[in-house]
């Protein structure tokens, strides 16, 4: 059955922008935010392919979510969801990570080793039919009866309209590696392209090192932290700009290097994040180190963090050398 004309492969699909707390007001559904890899199935007659976020082709990379959508998923479907890899009981991000840079021509051993499932969230086609202008709340109901003869890998991700529910999913699950709870109102379309959700990440306090500032010490834009790891200290991720308010009390703590420092003065981006799109080299101004209280998310890679920290305070009282590489 061939899709709609209305719906272009690949899809644009719906974001979600930040929201500080879960909201007890409203028409709304919480589903728990996976930390995994945004994937869209598109099942059109002829074939069963995965796009990511960004509209790229992961059809090669997954052929065990393939295999499994294209047995239980019918022609002239398009469905929204999230590829993720559990190790036991947790969702085990660097393995996806480690899937994806491998290549595609080691897929079908890294299916056997890493095999990776495909939880479901919403339904944008059926029956070649686009219901993007219909609420969730009626495209939930499709997605549900859809589901139900789903069997491992695919899943249809859990929801509740209770926002209690959704606060204590928020202590009681980042344990299992999910990142916080996702809020979308049910009488909203879906709309590609657009942060018509919210998300509620849970967030942890933790000392960092700062090693650095990306802007100059009497104005520092952005802090560069890390940790120690046997005798040096190893770049973790770079804060969320700060506030003029944070520079201003950030930037008479900041002094220069009083020995050699462990850092380059130009780093890559990659340095500071794995997910930076960016070319361009970064300049750092370097610091004596200082320990910093940030506020950061569950997302952590082994020894980074996948998104920026909220700088906090600055703890001068702290000696930076017993700041170590937490286990998270």
């Amino acid at each position: 059955m061939p899709l709609p004309a209305s719906l272009v492969v690949p899809v644009d699909v719906a974001l979600a922008r930040p929201v500080a707390k879960v909201p007890h007001s409203g028409d709304l559904q919480f589903e728990p935010k996976l930390d995994g890899f945004r994937t869209v199935i598109v099942r059109d007659g002829t074939s069963t392919t995965l796009w990511s976020r960004a509209r790229k082709p992961l059809t090669d990379y997954f052929p065990e979510v393939v295999a499994a959508a294209s047995k239980m998923i019918p022609d002239g479907c398009v469905v929204d969801g999230e590829t993720v890899i559990w190790a036991g009981s947790r969702l085990d991000f660097d393995a996806m990570q480690r899937r994806m840079g491998r290549g595609a021509k080691s897929a079908a051993k890294l299916a056997h080793e890493l095999p990776a499932s495909f939880a479901a969230f919403d339904l944008l086609a059926v029956a070649g039919h686009d219901i993007r202008p219909q609420p969730l709340r009626l495209r939930r109901q499709l997605l549900d009866e859809l589901g139900k003869g789903w069997a491992p890998p695919l899943t249809v991700n859990m929801r509740t309209l209770d926002p209690n529910v959704a606060e204590e999913w928020m202590w009681t699950m980042p344990n299992a590696g999910i990142e916080g709870v996702v809020v979308k109102e049910l009488s909203a379309r879906y709309i590609g392209g657009t942060r018509a959700w919210g998300k509620v990440k849970h967030r942890n306090t933790i000392d960092t090192v700062a090693g650095a500032v990306i802007g100059s010490f009497d104005r520092p834009y952005e802090i560069v932290v890390g940790f120690w790891r046997g005798s040096g200290l190893r770049i973790a991720g770079r804060s969320t700009p700060l506030a003029p308010a944070q520079a201003r009390t950030l930037a008479p703590l900041l002094l220069p290097p009083l020995s050699a420092h462990d850092w380059p003065a130009v780093v890559k981006p990659g340095a500071l994040s794995h997910f930076s799109s960016s070319r361009d080299e970064v300049h750092l101004s370097l610091i004596e180190p200082l320990v910093v209280e940030v506020s950061a998310d569950i997302a952590w890679s082994g020894e980074s963090f996948r998104h920026g920290v909220r700088f906090l305070r600055a703890r001068p009282d702290v000696d930076p050398r017993g700041v170590v590489t937490p286990g998270r």
